[in-house]
């Protein structure tokens, strides 16, 4: 019994502080709603006109998919160099196939475009065909009237 003390005055700990921490929000948390000036988002001082997107792009979670996968490699490899003379042949084999697995969802991921960065690179139209009466139209509006200064 004496070896589980430890982990029962730990669990003893944490549920006491889940339960401090629980009751201190309850008591300190304002009794009101906030209002509507208050739940909208402030940048610079300028008022939304319109509502923030609701969706992440793929690419967020794909970078996240990138992350977890190196993260879960460094993971097993590090035991894996520690204890390489032990498991010999054996190890490198399956070192190997396992690093093949990752390089070959790392493909999947840059194939998904998870390392392009920057706006889509999509055509965008541009300046409306050129005729003749959009040709006056702009040499007039630049040039000034007659007896106005330039």
């Amino acid at each position: 019994m004496d070896q589980y003390l430890p982990i029962l005055l730990l669990g003893l700990l944490g549920l006491g502080f889940t339960v401090f921490s629980l009751v201190s929000s309850a008591i300190l948390a304002p009794r009101k709603k906030p209002s509507a000036a208050k739940l909208s988002p402030y940048e610079c001082g300028i008022v939304p006109n319109r509502e923030p997107p609701q969706r992440f792009p793929v690419r967020f979670y794909l970078v996240s998919m990138i992350f977890i996968i190196f993260d879960i490699e460094i993971v097993f490899l590090y035991p894996w160099a520690v204890v390489f003379h032990q498991i010999a042949t054996f190890g490198l084999i399956e070192v190997i196939v396992f690093a093949a697995v990752v390089f070959v969802s790392f493909l999947y991921l840059i194939s998904n475009g998870a390392l392009t960065w920057g706006p889509p690179k999509t055509l965008q139209s541009g300046l409306p065909a050129r005729t003749s009466d959009s040709t006056i139209s702009r040499i007039s509006a630049a040039r000034p009237e007659p007896g106005e200064a330039a």
